[in-house]
């Protein structure tokens, strides 16, 4: 088999590895970019692009059925076209890949493998192809990018029932009578609301004790009523036992402490997490460690302690976000031009979960600042006590802060309310500059504005 020879080899093309691609190419150095099935990754061909591009289709339709509530009156009822949503969100996620296969394919010295790719050696990448062949490459540093898959836990009788995932769910073009979801992190809360805003009848069932369990209990709290204010049933501290096909659909027997319930629903989609994509990849056999769920452990400059060979994106574990992973970019491309600068281990992260409203984060939670030994002040207030929440008509949700009493600094927010992700980042920046929470106090932002209710919030801390 001959060998094709390279300076870099980077296996998977998410949003960490697609941008060092064309980067190393662009530096002059000879690249090749193995990818299995699309470039772009999860978050265009299965994740961000199509799913916020799917919710904004429901959202659409939400506001039609609130119309009356701003003085509006429609005519005739707002229809639903699954097959023309579908068309829309197939449509989003191909003008975002198209966009990439084209830089890819102007790119000088980058050439793109499909295919999947195993390191051979310390320095050797073997690639098969979708044709069935076999090609060998050679190069001094390799990337490993190879993202994450759905989780399928084990559940009695689930080889007899056709289930969805967050990746074939966004191929459904019909609108489920029933969809019952497994899971309520931000998959199954994003899916599980939209589809109800399309006319589904929803049902969220919960293993832990509450939605999204790592929020303070007021924020997870706050998104809950959301849901159950729209008409999505939402079960906690539930197990799925098993399923039974029936007729077009399924029966699930749910076990609470309350006892057993069964349930019919027409569809069922597994929101139960995500496992790396290192099988087969060959990494044990190089002494490059994966944790006990396969992750590939690294530093925080991204090294796998095998020369040569780091791993970049959702497949080292940590939080799985885009911005994570092309930050992870970020930090390879600084330490491979010889000037490294912060790691994994010194970035502050936010996070939006798309539901409407949104649940946005940056920093700890007051429950993670106390059991880190600060002196917490936290505040907060209703979404009813911001202006311009009042003025668009969605006061549901609130703001909380977390500031440390010694330094006066900002340790968290939350919000659960509109455009909560948009607010997050002026927060963000705040903590980032180390300073004092005076400053979003005292700022005079522009009125009417989201993020001028930062003064109130801000103003409610007491040292």
């Amino acid at each position: 088999m001959a060998t094709k020879n390279f300076d870099a080899v980077i296996i998977g093309s998410g949003q960490a590895g697609t941008p060092l691609a064309f980067a190393l190419a662009g530096e002059g150095k000879r690249t090749a970019l193995v990818e299995a099935k699309h470039l772009g990754g999860s978050c265009v061909n299965v994740g961000c692009t199509p799913t916020k591009t799917f919710i904004s289709s429901a959202r659409v339709r939400h506001v039609l059925g609130r119309a009356h509530d701003y003085g509006i009156e429609l005519n005739g009822d707002s229809a639903v076209d699954m097959p023309a949503v579908g068309a829309r969100v197939n449509d989003m996620r191909i003008r975002f890949r198209s966009g990439i296969e084209s830089g890819a394919d102007s790119t000088e010295r980058l050439e793109v493998f499909y295919g999947t790719g195993r390191v051979a050696a310390q320095n050797t990448v073997v690639v098969n192809g979708r044709d069935g062949a076999s090609t060998t490459l050679s190069a001094p540093q390799i990337f490993i990018d190879t993202g994450t898959r759905p989780v399928v836990p084990p559940i009695e009788g689930l080889a007899a029932v056709p289930y969805l995932t967050n990746e074939s769910i966004l191929d459904l073009d019909e609108l489920p009578e029933h969809l019952f979801v497994l899971g309520g992190g931000y998959i199954g809360v994003e899916f599980a609301q939209a589809y109800r805003r399309l006319g589904s009848r929803v049902t969220i069932v919960q293993r832990a004790g509450a939605l999204l369990p790592r929020e303070d209990e007021e924020v997870r709290q706050a998104l809950h009523a959301v849901l159950e204010d729209e008409g999505v049933r939402v079960l906690t501290a539930s197990a799925l036992e098993r399923v039974t096909p029936q007729g077009a659909g399924f029966t699930a027997e749910v076990v609470s402490s309350a006892g057993a319930e069964t349930l019919s629903a027409s569809h069922l989609l597994l929101a139960t997490g995500r496992a790396p994509n290192t099988d087969g990849l060959g990494l044990e056999e190089l002494g490059i460690s994966l944790d006990k769920r396969g992750y590939i452990q690294v530093d925080a400059q991204l090294n796998t302690g095998v020369q040569g060979i780091w791993a970049l994106g959702d497949v080292k574990g940590g939080p799985a976000f885009t911005h994570t992973s092309y930050d992870d970019f970020r930090i390879l491309q600084r330490a491979l031009a010889g000037r490294p600068g912060p790691g994994t281990d010194e970035r502050l992260l936010a996070y939006t979960v798309f539901t409407d409203p949104q649940l946005a984060r940056v920093g700890m939670s007051e429950r993670e600042a106390r059991a880190a030994g600060y002196d917490v002040a936290a505040a907060a207030i209703p979404m009813t006590r911001v202006a311009r929440a009042l003025e668009v008509g969605e006061t549901r949700g609130l703001m909380k802060a977390v500031v440390d009493r010694r330094s006066e600094r900002i340790l968290g927010f939350a919000m659960v309310g509109l455009e909560a992700g948009e607010v997050a980042g002026a927060v963000q920046v705040a903590i980032l500059t180390g300073a004092p929470y005076t400053l979003l106090r005292d700022t005079p932002f522009a009125h009417p504005t989201l993020v001028e209710s930062l003064n109130n919030l801000f103003g409610g801390v007491t040292l």
